[in-house]
């Protein structure tokens, strides 16, 4: 009896304990779990009713811009015409879209393609791949032809190299730049990170077109089979 008496007492300890901390912090937690609800319930509405619209609204945007795009009409892709938005536009006014992020791409693209090559680089890095490697190897390899352009041969080899081992899967591209962080190298006297890239290349790719022609370029710099 005594023995049911102590645990009963040790029961009561207990709720009163439980009792004693709701009193002290049970406002407290009422209000974190209200906070917590509110902004679990304001993420939800701001994802229906405010994001997604504004997702559909820069997407129907940026159709008539990719179609420039897709005609190497450049300067229109990126201006736009009457009525119609270019990259840069969606950009500004879409900012923080999935399709903002994407009229990054291909402003850079577009800017690189008429020369304006500080701009390209600007927009290459303004956009997120968000870990998608085969599309971050190609925008490293855009940076690269900009750095090159602008005659910063020490920036294009390091984007070069980064395009060419990013994504190996795709062999053809892969092997495309490492080529060209061999041949940028060769080109600006460094022979020896020229052979080490065109070791790389012929090793790893040995049946892509790059593959196919690389002893030449390896025999050029005295390396022979």
């Amino acid at each position: 009896m005594s023995e049911k008496k102590n645990q009963a007492n040790k029961d009561q300890e207990v709720v009163d304990k439980a009792l004693g901390f709701w009193q002290a912090y049970g406002k407290k937690i009422s209000l974190a779990l209200g906070i917590l609800v509110v902004a679990i319930g304001g993420y939800w509405a701001y994802g229906n009713f405010i994001q997604q619209p504004k997702e559909a609204k820069a997407n129907e945007a940026i159709f008539a811009a990719e179609n420039y795009f897709r005609k190497d009409s450049f300067a229109l892709a990126l201006n736009g015409v009457a009525g119609t938005p270019g990259f840069l536009k969606i950009i500004d006014k879409h900012s923080g879209t999935k399709a903002a992020n994407l009229a990054h791409l291909y402003a850079g693209e577009s800017f690189l393609q008429l020369g304006e090559f500080q701009k390209a680089i600007d927009h290459l890095n303004a956009f997120n791949a968000n870990s998608a490697k085969q599309i971050q190897s190609k925008v490293e390899g855009l940076l690269g032809d900009a750095y090159a352009e602008l005659n910063k041969n020490d920036e294009a080899i390091s984007h070069y190299k980064k395009a060419g081992t990013l994504f190996s899967d795709d062999q053809a591209i892969s092997s495309e730049y490492l080529f060209r962080a061999a041949l940028l190298s060769e080109m600006s006297g460094k022979n020896n990170e020229a052979i080490e890239l065109y070791q790389q290349l012929k090793d790893k790719y040995p049946r892509t077109e790059k593959g196919f022609v690389v002893d030449k370029y390896l025999a050029r710099l005295g390396v022979t089979k």
